[in-house]
């Protein structure tokens, strides 16, 4: 398959494509909001209707996107012939084709892509051991984490079809791809080509092919599915135990980063009894790094394991799928594994004071977390330079525009009373903080006016405290507020 998807062929087939408008914005044109959603639901036929008679493009919509069988006369009229048959992109049964790879259309605000993929469970049943996943919900959400800040080089490590290298060809120059995987690199050297990118890729386990060499940022979506030590499929399976895999990446990780440079994956933890999950990731870091865990989500044992095998196309009613299920239910139960949590890791090679948090982040939000991320590394350099307490009793700071106060109050005998007083971030991961009287009264005089200390003194004055208390009251809620973006440097 490597050799059929060359170079040439994937120059006549972006020819191809673009003589038809398979793009992102075309597509979503021709189908329309409605059954364009419905196709990103697992629910084909709007988009089949809305495809019909419309063409190359909608003869490449209903091959790729809805998975139909097509007659060859139409086939051939949108794609070159035969090459895609010797590629392997197509399946030929008498006079009827259907799409032998994942090949589809994939979009961000400056642009659209194309990606080659694996066809996935829905499509093809039980997947292959080598499978090569295309562009599901862990990838896309890796990438909505990733900050965009322009750099020299990026590793992408684990590229399966080439997703996150794709994204970083925004801010990049030079980017370096690898997998232990013969067939994802050859999938993912022919997104690259068709769409004309320049990526090195290197096969090899881990960090094996960039053993000496450093980057200005790492990405990886490793194979972090948690249990017993086994490869079913390469695209989630490491090996390695529990959770190895991303202690392993979270471990070596810094290594490979320049002075200042940033790696971000996603990763997953136990939790067992007895055990901080966040105790338990901080002590898979290195020294010399800052690092931000934020946890999406955690997964009682039966959940975890009837998502995973269905997302492999096992059906755990099947005779297969149950003795699956039991075995892994079994390492489950012997490791007292309580359940499994999932989220993103931010880490960052520094000289300074190392900060690590690991904060839950369970409730939904919109705004990219790359955003936040970029902002937490931001906001932390000015709290490392102002660590000391006179320095940070000396800054001007003023609430962030994007931070309400919201009150609940209950009835009492004069009227109403308020009993909760919280802090809401508006935008980004819309952090809350509960809050006294004490501190809402500090924050209404935080306007970037009056030195922390001032403010300080006549809040101790007007509520007949000692300062002294406040002030060791208050630097640690102030430090966080910073962390958090609600407070800002004026």
């Amino acid at each position: 398959m490597a050799d059929d998807l060359s170079p040439e062929f994937c120059a006549a087939l972006r020819e191809a494509f673009e003589r038809a408008g398979y793009d992102a914005d075309s597509v979503l044109r021709l189908l329309g909001e409605s059954a364009h959603a419905a196709l990103g639901r697992g629910e084909p036929e709007p988009a089949r209707r809305a495809s019909r008679d419309a063409g190359p493009l909608g003869t490449l919509v209903r091959l790729f996107l809805t998975a139909d069988e097509l007659p060859e006369r139409e086939v051939r009229a949108a794609l070159p012939w035969p090459s895609s048959v010797a590629a392997g992109l197509v399946r030929v049964d008498g006079d009827r084709v259907r799409a032998g790879l994942d090949v589809r259309p994939f979009g961000d605000h400056q642009g659209s892509w194309w990606v080659f993929a694996d066809l996935d469970a829905e499509l093809g049943g039980e997947v292959r051991a080598d499978h090569v996943l295309g562009i599901g919900h862990a990838s896309l959400s890796l990438a909505r984490a990733t900050i965009r800040r322009t750099v020299g080089t990026v590793l992408d490590l684990g590229t399966g079809s080439g997703v996150q290298a794709l994204h970083a060809s925004r801010h990049a120059t030079r980017i370096t791809a690898t997998d232990v995987s013969a067939r994802a690199l050859a999938l993912a050297s022919a997104t690259f080509r068709i769409n004309e990118l320049d990526v090195e890729t290197r096969q090899g386990s881990w960090f094996d092919p960039v053993v000496g060499r450093r980057f200005d940022q790492v990405i990886c979506n490793p194979p972090f599915v948690v249990g017993p030590s086994r490869i079913d499929y390469t695209y989630r399976d490491s090996g390695l135990a529990g959770d190895d895999a991303s202690a392993l990446v979270v471990g070596a990780l810094p290594e490979y980063l320049t002075k200042g440079g940033i790696g971000q994956l996603l990763a997953s933890w136990l939790h067992l009894p007895g055990q901080d999950w966040a105790e338990r990731v901080s002590s898979w870091l290195p020294g010399g790094v800052d690092a931000w865990f934020v946890q999406r989500d955690v997964a009682e044992p039966d959940l975890y394991v009837g998502t995973w095998l269905k997302d492999a196309g096992i059906d755990p009613r099947s005779a297969a799928g149950s003795a699956r299920a039991s075995a892994w239910l079994d390492w489950f139960a012997e490791n007292k594994v309580e359940g499994v949590g999932f989220g993103f890791v931010t880490i960052r090679r520094t000289d300074g004071e190392p900060r690590i948090v690991c904060e839950d982040l369970r409730h939904a939000f919109d705004d990219p977390l790359g955003l936040e991320a970029a902002g937490w590394l931001d906001r932390i350099d000015w709290l490392r330079a102002h660590s000391s307490p006179d320095a940070l009793l000396g800054a001007r700071l003023k609430v962030a525009d994007s931070v309400v106060l919201e009150e609940v109050s209950g009835p009492d005998d004069e009227g109403w009373e308020a009993i909760v007083r919280r802090l809401h971030l508006t935008n980004g991961p819309g952090w809350q903080h509960e809050v006294d009287e004490l501190v809402k009264s500090l924050l209404a005089g935080c306007r970037g006016v009056l030195p922390l200390a001032d403010l300080l003194d006549l809040l101790a004055a007007a509520h007949g405290v000692p300062t002294d208390a406040l002030i060791i009251a208050a630097l640690p809620l102030v430090d966080e507020l910073v962390r958090h973006g609600m407070l800002e440097p004026a």
